[in-house]
């Protein structure tokens, strides 16, 4: 299979979310934030000195059941703070979620998080931007003094998980200034496939499928929401919710 036909079907099924960055205007409202998660990136890559368990593209994608295995694990978590059941997490719902995690965050603080995370602008937290925030909390707000207090809201891989996570983008991130761009994907793509090198125009528009917001480079938060599309835990919400339809019907 060639690296075009490769990428083409993982990389299409972010299409549906990267609309939704530009029409909320979020990098504009939050970038913040998003210059936080550079910076840690940053921090990450440099005290890793180089070293790494992927080698390609094709073992990240490899990794995608692990992935999705992991992530997956907080659904329980999720409908537990989804105190009235009705597919969200609101405000409110957040507040009480922090507290448990014994948080202190100020109102401006929570409410940025929130604002980040939810990309829809739906004023309310759905699973997979639920799996971003925690991952951003486990990033930026627990103290590294202390990382495992990210398992009081979640399984115990979780932090494995989201560890992996850091580390295939970190693989992507060739230059280590804490974001991807093109130069980093066509590299990516062809040390993976030396003889078969990608063409121009196959790499720009696999990367202009993760760049939302259509700035010239992928944060690490375009490229978790990317990720979790692609391991299909998006999908498997799409089945559930229409069988439920179905059965109701």
């Amino acid at each position: 299979m060639g690296t075009s036909q490769r990428y083409s079907s993982l990389m299409s099924l972010s299409n549906k979310f990267r609309g939704l960055l530009c029409l909320c205007g979020l990098d504009n409202n939050y970038s913040r934030l998003d210059e936080k998660l550079e910076k840690k990136m940053i921090e990450v890559k440099r005290s890793s000195s180089g070293r790494s368990n992927f080698k390609s593209v094709d073992s990240i994608i490899l990794r995608f059941p692990q992935f999705k295995a992991g992530l997956k694990n907080i659904k329980g978590v999720f409908e537990q703070h989804d105190e009235d059941s009705n597919g969200i997490i609101d405000r409110k719902e957040l507040k009480k979620c922090l507290a448990k995690l014994q948080l202190s965050l100020k109102e401006k603080e929570i409410n940025e998080l929130f604002d980040f995370c939810d990309i829809d602008g739906s004023e309310g937290i759905q699973f997979n931007e639920f799996i971003v925030l925690l991952c951003l909390i486990y990033l930026l707000v627990i103290p590294s003094s202390s990382p495992n207090m990210i398992e009081k809201v979640g399984s115990p891989e979780l932090r494995a998980t989201f560890d992996t996570i850091v580390e295939a983008f970190l693989f992507l991130d060739k230059n280590g200034d804490g974001k991807l761009n093109k130069k980093d994907m066509l590299k990516s793509l062809n040390e993976s496939y030396p003889r078969e090198k990608s063409p121009a125009h196959v790499t720009k528009n696999r990367f202009q499928e993760m760049d939302w917001d259509k700035n010239g480079k992928v944060g690490f938060r375009e490229f978790l929401f990317s990720l979790i599309s692609w391991v299909g835990i998006d999908s498997d919400e799409e089945i559930s919710d229409t069988n439920e339809e179905i059965t109701q019907s």
